[in-house]
């Protein structure tokens, strides 16, 4: 039988949401069946590029001019054709525009993955005139939440009827011992006595980690025993720390910095905690799920199609500081509820988020 080929389309190869999903695609693919390859439209391709790459997956990659790049549309359509690709896989717009183009007139079907929104979300005459040119030539159209869909047929002038939502779906995070997780909370001069909060994400505005700080702010009122571990690197680094300093809560604060697998920070939260003002389907907030931890959210996109209010975690209204500290403090005050969403959350990973449901609702739009 021969093996079907899809070339994915895509910025880079570089750490985050949508490169983890392209990943997960390729290394949980049957290899007897699939032959998979990546086109990136910005250089360079990132380290998770790099690791597939020394797998064996072929990446092409070309970085684009400024404006829009008519040779890009050659280049991608060059590998189409001399690698007979069955599948043109786009994943975010500007790869769409460029991939979609590049297949018109080939035997090779294309597909588009929207995989998150910019915060706030607008539209152009432009797009509401090219979009649906662009659509016809899509032969399927995905996104990773409801809430991304709805921003396709509000601000893209998609057809719902031509959208799927496909979830995004994460491996399982590998459990860590005991003498691990002390270990590193005594490190980071964290007593058993603690009850740490923590959270995952780049430090950019769209994360909303102001907000979580001013909750956490509220929430050492009556839990001063609390710790809040902030993972990650961005611009707002130093206005962060210095809200903390204003705030003073240096000392109840741990910024980490970036941390290349946080695996092992995320096992040592009791709640895991998210605050973004816009969402798609969160990786870290999968995995904290994967674990068994339960997770305080705000109203924002994906977050409440993963987590359901009152069964493994608590949804919060966006932006609303009071909101997000009370549900804070009812988990911290109730440690047999926080076991109980924990334990669902883990049910809910593995029946609607694990990288094996997500890749087979992909190979499904493959033939």
């Amino acid at each position: 039988m021969n093996k079907k080929k899809i070339l994915h389309v895509t910025y880079d190869m570089r750490i985050g949401g949508t490169e983890m999903v392209i990943k997960n695609i390729i290394e949980g693919v049957d290899t007897a069946k699939f032959q998979m390859s990546i086109f990136c439209i910005e250089q360079p391709i990132g380290p998770w590029g790099q690791e597939l790459e020394a797998n064996g997956t072929t990446i092409h990659s070309k970085n684009r001019k400024e404006g829009f790049d008519f040779s890009m549309i050659a280049s991608i359509r060059k590998v189409l054709t001399s690698e007979k690709i069955d599948v043109i896989h786009c994943h975010q717009y500007s790869p769409w525009v460029y991939g979609v183009i590049a297949a018109i007139g080939l035997h090779t079907k294309v597909i588009f993955t929207e995989h998150g929104r910019f915060y706030p979300d607008s539209s152009s005459w432009k797009r509401k005139f090219v979009n649906p040119i662009l659509s016809f030539f899509t032969d399927s159209i995905t996104t990773i939440s409801k809430a991304t869909k709805q921003a396709l047929v509000d601000y893209e002038f998609l057809s719902a009827n031509k959208i799927d939502i496909i979830y995004n779906g994460i491996k399982a995070l590998k459990t860590t011992s005991v003498e691990e997780r002390q270990a590193l909370k005594s490190e980071l001069f964290i007593s058993d006595d603690d009850i740490v909060l923590g959270t995952v994400a780049r430090l950019d505005p769209i994360k909303n980690h102001a907000m979580m700080l001013d909750a956490f702010n509220s929430v050492l009122k009556n839990y001063p025993s609390a710790k809040l571990v902030i993972v990650g690197d961005g611009e707002l680094s130093t206005a962060l720390k210095e809200q903390c300093n204003e705030l003073n809560i240096s000392d109840k604060v741990i910024f980490t910095g970036y941390i290349t697998n946080p695996s092992n920070y995320i096992q040592i939260f009791d709640i895991f905690l998210l605050s973004s003002l816009s969402e798609g389907t969160s990786m870290t907030l999968l995995e904290a799920m994967s674990v068994g931890k339960p997770c305080v959210v705000t109203d924002a996109g994906g977050n409440s199609e993963i987590i359901s209010n009152e069964s493994n975690g608590l949804v919060t209204e966006n932006k609303i500081c009071k909101s997000f500290s009370l549900a804070i403090e009812e988990l911290m005050l109730n440690e047999a509820k926080r076991l109980l969403m924990g334990n669902r959350g883990f049910k809910r990973y593995e029946q609607f988020f694990s990288s094996m449901k997500m890749s087979s609702e992909y190979m499904r739009h493959y033939y």
